[in-house]
């Protein structure tokens, strides 16, 4: 078992590969009574198109099904999972994104029988025809109730506008006909070729002595039988630089109108502490641009365009990236047209120096120190840097040493206008 020292946060990681592929981290805190367990698989809902485990070509199978495989996942032959973790006193739950799907729980006491729960459970799957049908019909009430949130549509909506063919225009739970057409052999087909060990990765965080967790999951792995680890062959589309669909709108049954405006990122293929510094420069760049202390913020919001749904976010995996900037808003247009203007302005010349860069990049460490202090913040993001070859912790150093050269960098991959997109949330009708 390594350590992994962080002497600038204090912090201790302790890592190990096991026979099997998985690895796991451990990360004890001092002063923590809860502890949190995510068991993770580098498998989302953009791997739709592979070649399966023991096969030569490649197949494609229905949308939303590594939502639909999580929910599976907990029921088996003897019961509901959910039932085991609670009569350890822990709570469990997991989440699908576009790259992984996510297993976990926390807990203050019965850690270790709650670890085997949370291994033996995701690595042992149980799938018949008739519990698929069943779970059809859940999740197909699942789709229709973020159908009708109109936020969810707008984010949607603004991702279908940037991309033309890379799965991640596909909402990650499906449709209520895509999942109509899951198979129980479909389930043990994504299950066979994304959830070996050497895909995933287990990190426990808290109260925890990482011997005696290490010595207690590696006891738990060597029981158990595994293939031998094969690469997954995930097929990659060729995707357009420029956004697929310059607009679009949506009639909804709502009272206020939403506007947004998106920008595709031309840099998807970096990893590591390269892709790290670019996404971080990206994220202090729109802080300084669009955060509630700029001149954007301040002069929006004493017109009245936006009010306290306002956000902006950038997103960034491996194949695609976005950033987003929208609000609630009476003017769509008028706020559009300002939010790209603020873009199309910073492609000539940025609104911020290096000192105020500095005032940002100080702002941003301070919220990441206090970040550090959640291990539930900590629990959700560590796996999400690890499969980018990434590490959380080099975050401080690395926002640190930006430079205002190292921003405008970054910033190219997103300022092209042929990368914009609007969607805009509209009223059944118009009020007169």
């Amino acid at each position: 078992m390594q350590k992994v020292q962080f002497d600038q946060l204090g912090e201790e990681l302790y890592y190990e590969k096991l026979e099997n592929g998985l690895d796991v981290y451990i990360l004890p805190k001092k002063g923590f009574s809860k502890t949190f367990v995510t068991f993770t698989t580098k498998y989302g809902s953009i791997d739709r198109t592979f070649v399966p485990i023991g096969e030569k070509e490649p197949i494609t199978v229905p949308d939303g099904i590594a939502h639909f495989l999580e929910h599976k996942m907990f029921e088996k032959e003897d019961g509901d999972v959910f039932q085991k973790f609670s009569q350890y006193g822990a709570s469990a739950n997991a989440f699908t994104s576009f790259t992984r799907t996510a297993y976990l729980f926390s807990a203050t006491n019965h850690i270790y029988e709650s670890t085997t729960t949370l291994l033996d459970f995701v690595q042992q799957p149980y799938f018949t025809e008739q519990t698929v049908n069943k779970e059809k019909g859940i999740i197909g009430q699942e789709i229709t109730m973020y159908d009708d949130q109109p936020d969810w549509r707008a984010f949607f909506g603004s991702i279908e506008n940037l991309y033309e063919k890379h799965p991640v225009n596909i909402d990650i739970a499906g449709t209520v006909e895509s999942i109509d057409g899951i198979t129980a052999d479909h389930l043990y087909t994504c299950y066979n070729t994304f959830y070996h060990p050497s895909n995933m990765l287990l990190f426990a965080i808290g109260s925890v002595d990482p011997e005696q967790m290490m010595a207690h999951i590696r006891e738990n792995q060597s029981q158990k039988t595994f293939p031998e680890a094969t690469e997954i062959e995930r097929i990659e589309v060729d995707e357009p630089l420029e956004a697929y669909r310059k607009s679009n709108e949506l009639r909804m049954d709502i009272q206020k109108k939403k506007a947004y405006v998106s920008f595709k990122s031309r840099e998807t293929q970096i990893q590591g502490r390269e892709m790290l510094k670019h996404e971080l420069a990206i994220q202090l760049a729109l802080d300084l641009m669009y955060g509630r202390s700029s001149e954007f913020y301040e002069d929006m919001y004493e017109k009245g365009w936006i009010d306290e749904s306002y956000s902006y976010d950038f997103s960034l995996e491996k194949g695609f990236g976005f950033a987003m900037v929208g609000s609630d808003t009476q003017e769509p247009e008028k706020l559009e047209l300002a939010i790209k203007e603020v873009m199309n302005q910073s492609a000539i010349e940025l609104p911020f120096d290096q000192e105020m860069l500095e005032r940002v990049k100080r702002r941003k460490i301070g919220f990441f120190l206090r970040a550090l202090n959640s291990i539930e913040f900590i629990a959700n993001q560590f796996t999400r840097y690890q499969f980018n070859d990434m590490n959380l912790f080099d975050a401080v150093p690395v926002i640190e040493e930006l430079t205002i050269e190292d921003v405008k960098e970054a910033m190219k991959s997103i300022q092209g206008e042929s990368q914009q997109a609007i969607f805009t949330v509209l009223p059944l009708k118009e009020q007169a």
